[in-house]
């Protein structure tokens, strides 16, 4: 039995990111000017600390806006995501990552977490690998460079919910292009990560996140891809039992799974554990 050939998109060209890039690469007003503007002189008498202190409330008055438009932003993106707008949430996130570099700066690890989630974005909610995988070959370059540290607990959890999403989507990707090795690698990684949030609530920011339900399924993929049979068969018993547990038994979710062992087990020159699971597997089509 072989698994049915997945398609991959060679889409290389992202006119959607391109053309919110161009925007956000406008020439922004001088901070200088922002505050004249803001706060006219007109040849007063102000103390250099006063003008000091109308430059910051300036500043910070400019930046109020993008943040703003920032959470409006997520929040959108969610009811996107429930409204099945795929399109129109992926849209939107390419403005997150654009707000966020005006609000956070390019080096920041909030520019990284929204980067990610573009990432991550392009790879579930479009089906196109090619801009999953520079997105996050890009978040990775700035989480890896980043050299600030977490200023809470918070903070601390979406950045290692960021890390989770950023190695999934990697990790997928180079499934997808047939390379076992990283692949397996990369899960490993957001694996690694996942524990580290054991006990945590994971859902994200934007309604986007990776259940550990994909990761295992993923990292059973990228096993089998290395020909580690008896590992694949460990991650997909484990992901079916944790789905018959929360979802019961009829779960049409199973079929696919089903599938997934039985061709595993097929390998294992386990033939008759094959036929049961193949057997399951019909019988979930049946119900």
């Amino acid at each position: 039995m072989q698994a049915s050939p997945i398609y991959i998109p060679t889409v290389s060209n992202d006119t959607d990111w391109d053309f919110c890039f161009h925007l956000s690469q406008q020439t922004p007003i001088p901070t200088q000017q922002q505050t004249d503007e803001v706060y006219p002189t007109y040849g007063s008498e102000e103390s250099e600390e006063d003008t000091a202190v109308q430059e910051e409330e300036a500043i910070t008055d400019y930046m109020s806006l993008p943040k703003e438009k920032l959470v409006q932003s997520q929040k959108k993106i969610t009811q996107l995501i429930k409204e099945k707008m795929t399109i129109q949430a992926n849209k939107e996130l390419i403005r997150c990552v654009i707000l966020s570099r005006i609000v956070f700066g390019e080096e920041h690890w909030r520019c990284a977490q929204a980067l990610t989630n573009l990432a991550y974005g392009y790879l579930v909610l479009r089906g196109l690998p090619a801009q999953a995988k520079k997105h996050a070959e890009s978040a990775k370059n700035v989480l890896l460079t980043w050299k600030g540290n977490a200023s809470s607990d918070k903070e601390q959890k979406e950045i290692l919910e960021a890390l989770v999403m950023l190695y999934y989507t990697l990790g997928v990707v180079w499934l997808l292009q047939n390379h076992g090795r990283e692949a397996y690698f990369n899960l490993q990684k957001a694996d690694k990560h996942m524990k580290e949030l054991n006990g945590l609530t994971k859902r994200g920011i934007c309604g986007l996140y990776v259940s550990e339900k994909d990761l295992t399924i993923a990292l059973g993929r990228a096993s089998l891809a290395v020909h580690r049979l008896n590992l694949a068969l460990a991650y997909f018993e484990k992901v079916i039992g944790n789905v018959i547990a929360t979802e019961g038994s009829d779960t049409s979710d199973l079929i696919s799974l089903y599938e997934e062992i039985a061709q595993i087990e097929q390998l294992r020159r386990n033939h008759e554990q094959a036929i049961q699971y193949l057997k399951q597997m019909l019988l979930r089509h049946i119900l």
